[in-house]
């Protein structure tokens, strides 16, 4: 074979494969719009998640009739919470070993990983109640949720008495963990006794767990993905989630 004729065979190969690659490419942002429009439509969310599909090429994948790894990213998602809900602010997931239909009506993916983020004040819902009773006419009640540093929550308590609150709130440093598919925050330690208005108030342990400790259950995540493990983190908490046989699209 001539040079001349091997300079044209390499010119065809690299413009085929320049034509393959911007198919490839076409394709696989046809298949992402699709995804991200058909599971904002079935999540109901108000804004379109983004839905990015991994691996090259995606045509051979296509064929395949499996992808690799697709990751999603969704926002403002509501989850359910005994009986109402709970915002969950951003929703992270990568899917693996995504089987799909031919027309992406349906997606399933073998399994998924990702974090789900929380707002203290999103959390807080769950701590506010009711001022607790203390002793001598005290009351107590949960009012902020920060991050205490070292994974841990700082929770912020009002304390009254007769109508006169504390000039500043009480803090205590809570651990927070995961038990099925609810949050729990659990006080490591509480005061034994407060200084309100010249008195000094016993605070038994049971009383004042009343109003520090907490719960929020979160379920019907997107998929069936699940709890797996939490950590605070300094604008709310990041809630490891998990799932097998996940749903992204049906």
């Amino acid at each position: 074979m001539s040079k001349r004729a091997i300079r044209i065979l390499l010119i065809v190969v690299v413009v085929l494969g320049g034509l393959f690659v911007a198919a490839d490419r076409f394709a696989v942002s046809f298949a992402e719009n699709e995804a991200a429009e058909k599971l904002k439509n079935q999540e109901g969310l108000s804004s379109t998640p983004d839905v990015s599909i991994k691996g090259f090429p995606f045509l051979t994948q296509v064929i395949g009739g499996k992808l690799d790894d697709v990751e999603i990213s969704m926002k403002d998602y509501d989850a359910k919470s005994d009986g109402d809900t709970i915002r969950v602010a951003e929703l992270d997931a990568t899917m693996h070993g995504v089987d799909f239909s031919g027309d992406y009506s349906s997606a399933t993916a073998d399994r998924a990983a990702g974090v789900a983020r929380i707002s203290y004040d999103e959390l807080l819902k769950a701590a506010e109640s009711e001022p607790v009773e203390l002793p001598l006419g005290a009351t107590g009640k949960v009012v902020g949720l920060s991050d205490g540093g070292d994974g841990k929550i700082k929770v912020a308590i009002e304390v009254s008495k007769g109508g006169t609150k504390l000039p500043k709130p009480v803090h205590v440093l809570s651990s927070v963990s995961v038990e099925g598919d609810t949050i729990r925050v659990h006080a490591d330690k509480i005061p034994r006794k407060l200084e309100v208005l010249g008195l000094n108030i016993p605070l038994p342990e049971g009383l004042v767990r009343d109003v520090t400790d907490f719960e929020e259950k979160v379920s019907d995540l997107p998929g069936g993905i699940r709890l797996d493990t939490v950590q605070a983190a300094p604008d709310g908490v990041d809630v490891a989630v998990k799932g097998e046989n996940v749903d992204l699209v049906s």
